[in-house]
């Protein structure tokens, strides 16, 4: 079991910067994949960024070149998040990986990979 906790949300004017971060604990084993992703209203949710062990990040192509995942060795998850436009307002959860093996990267991005997921925190961005 992974527990999950977000925060940083918030509100910012487009063009803004946020960052967000997601503490894992209660955690059995270490999940070679963390992540974020996002539900906007009437949206379904989709994926924004991945990184697993070794440090290397996948990121959708909304947001890549504007924003940046991170991972230490205690689990600690950081998504900075710079250039915002009004489409990224959503809200967004942390997501642990159901397991500490390796798997391909073209499925990072696949909600199904991941087992526990946070409470979720809200970002807006205004125009």
């Amino acid at each position: 079991q992974v527990h999950l906790v977000e925060s940083g949300g918030g509100s910012v004017q487009a063009g803004g910067s946020l960052s967000l971060t997601c503490v894992a604990s209660s955690y059995t084993y270490r999940p070679w994949c963390m992540g974020w992703f996002r539900q906007a209203p009437g949206k379904e949710r989709e994926a924004v960024a991945v990184i697993d062990d070794d440090g290397s990040a996948v990121y959708a192509e909304s947001v890549k070149g504007r924003f940046t995942i991170s991972r230490d060795r205690k689990n600690t998850l950081i998504l900075k998040m710079d250039s915002l436009k009004p489409e990224d307002t959503a809200l967004y959860y942390c997501a642990a990986g159901r397991g500490s093996w390796a798997f391909p990267k073209a499925a990072y991005l696949n909600e199904a990979a991941y087992a526990h997921w946070g409470q979720g925190t809200q970002v807006t961005v205004s125009s």
